[in-house]
């Protein structure tokens, strides 16, 4: 079984600065009232953006090896987070969304359920603790 690493540094207040066993740094910071200085994304956003870029990575190689041509691609990512300690996801929401022209529709819903169902290593943890959805929409482009 393979072992991934990470290594956490306390700069001051409540900012922080990690890197993995890729080498490359992040730093992640809190609020003003709890003793950050509200200059660096907050750990549990990091969350978000990990599956928008676990599924993402997925979708967009999986529509390249079916030739599917993109003229962009993105994620609109929405969670609801529970009002009492710990402030929890409870529902996370994807919303994927592809801009071309002739984008074939089941090879995008191909794509997205291999991703969700097979691939994708953070939404599989994730949904073990909380409900994931998501949904696309195509935007042709005018030529």
């Amino acid at each position: 079984m393979a072992t991934k690493n990470a290594i956490v540094k306390h700069i001051q207040g409540v900012t922080f600065i990690g890197k993995t066993d890729s080498n490359h740094w992040v730093v992640m910071d809190g609020p003003e009232q709890f003793g950050g200085s509200n200059a660096a994304i907050r750990p549990k956003e990091l969350l978000l953006i990990a599956l928008g870029g676990c599924t993402g990575s997925d979708v967009a190689v999986i529509l390249q090896k079916k030739k599917v041509k993109l003229d962009g691609f993105q994620m609109n990512i929405s969670a609801e987070v529970q009002e009492t300690h710990p402030q929890v996801f409870t529902k996370i929401h994807l919303e994927y969304v592809f801009y071309g022209k002739n984008i074939p529709v089941d090879a995008v819903e191909r794509a997205i359920e291999l991703s969700q169902k097979t691939y994708c290593s953070v939404t599989a943890m994730l949904q073990k603790a909380v409900q994931i959805t998501h949904s696309y929409r195509i935007e042709e482009s005018q030529e």
